[in-house]
């Protein structure tokens, strides 16, 4: 019996002093995740190149190239990225009208966007390397106006910078640390001009042209 007892005794002070040990030995916080750090910032100054392809609402089609300059603000830790943008490109977007007076007098009227360009806010989002952005503001563009006639050796023109509004959008991409890729589309509607057509004027009308335009940027850091 006494046996037994001190049996139970020593298991019972072999107990405690295990549950003993196991409170005091210490332990290791998990470490706290690692903050989300944007991979790309896209802020500062870039220029850049574009072309591609420019159409009027009625008919006129053509292309066009040229260039950009901007410059992009992105706060450390946010998605949202602003800027402002200028661009101008040289252009061939051509529409010309035939009319027959039924008397053997047949003129041809041909109009010409000779180059354009913009003064755009721009504001986009961005996912690390990728850039989903609109942008919009002030436009202008150099049209030229060309009457001929069969039979006619002389030929009357006139030329004048219509300015409006562009707005549109795009998609940019940073494919190394100083470069970008982009493809954009762009809406324009310039205001009416008068011509003097030999003599006669002739008013525009408000015209109104769409562009599509890839380019590539380089980007300062």
């Amino acid at each position: 019996m006494k046996r037994l007892l001190l049996a139970g005794a020593a298991l019972s002070v072999a107990t405690a002093a295990s549950a003993a040990d196991l409170r005091a030995r210490p332990y290791a916080k998990a470490a706290p995740p690692a903050a989300v750090v944007a991979a790309y910032n896209w802020s500062g100054f870039y220029i850049g190149a574009m072309g591609g392809y420019g159409w009027e609402t009625d008919a006129g089609s053509g292309g066009f190239g040229g260039g950009t300059i901007g410059y992009n603000w992105q706060a450390p830790g946010s998605q949202f990225v602003f800027g402002v943008e200028v661009d101008a490109a040289g252009a061939s977007i051509k529409d010309s009208v035939t009319e027959d007076d039924g008397a053997g007098l047949v003129a041809t009227l041909e109009t010409k966007i000779n180059s354009f360009g913009s003064v755009t806010g721009r504001a986009g989002f961005a996912i690390d390397a990728a850039l989903l952005y609109a942008k919009g503001g002030f436009a202008w563009a150099n049209n030229k106006a060309t009457l001929s006639a069969v039979g006619f050796p002389e030929t009357f023109s006139d030329s004048h910078t219509h300015t409006g509004f562009t707005i549109g959008g795009g998609l940019e991409y940073m494919f190394a640390p100083n470069w970008s890729a982009k493809g954009e589309y762009m809406y324009t509607s310039l205001g009416s001009e008068t011509y003097n057509i030999g003599g006669l004027p002739l008013d525009s009308g408000n015209f109104d042209f769409h562009t599509i335009k890839v380019g590539v940027n380089y980007h300062f850091r």
